[in-house]
Formats: structure tokens, C-alpha cells, sequence
């Protein structure tokens, strides 16, 4: 299974939307995040920049393989 990289946040957005996902944070943490579909009591529905701006704060990127999602380092 080949993971490709994702090119840029617009592409990411629309592979979130096709799922019905959301960025996301976990709660009572400042760094961790994920994609959720918005009913996990553990995660908080962020916003698109904010996501953005922890991916590039921690140097992370975003991969599609097989139609998941996945946040890795970059």
C-alpha cells in the first residue's frame, strides 16, 4: 500500500469532505489532532486554519492510502 501525500490543504478539504470529516483536536491537549465526523466527546471540531497552522507548527502532513486519511510527520 502506497501512502501519497497530500499537495495542499484545498486537496485535503475536499478528501475530508467526500468522508464527512471534520478537523479536529483533542480535548484537553494543545497539539493533538485528528479528523473526526464531529460525535466523539474527546475531540473538538476546529477550524480548517487552525488544523493548518498545527500541521505546520509540528511539521506534519496529511497522506490519503486506500481512501483513509492519515497525519504523519512530513
Amino acid at each position: 500500500m502506497a501512502m501519497d501525500k497530500c499537495e495542499s490543504m484545498r486537496e485535503v478539504r475536499e478528501y475530508a469532505r467526500l468522508k464527512g470529516l471534520f478537523p479536529g483536536r483533542v480535548r484537553d491537549t494543545l497539539t493533538g489532532i485528528q479528523f473526526t465526523k464531529g460525535h466523539n466527546d474527546r475531540i473538538v471540531v476546529i477550524s480548517w486554519e487552525e488544523f493548518e497552522q498545527y500541521l505546520n507548527e509540528r511539521k506534519l502532513a496529511v497522506y490519503t492510502c486506500d481512501g483513509w486519511l492519515k497525519i504523519m510527520k512530513a
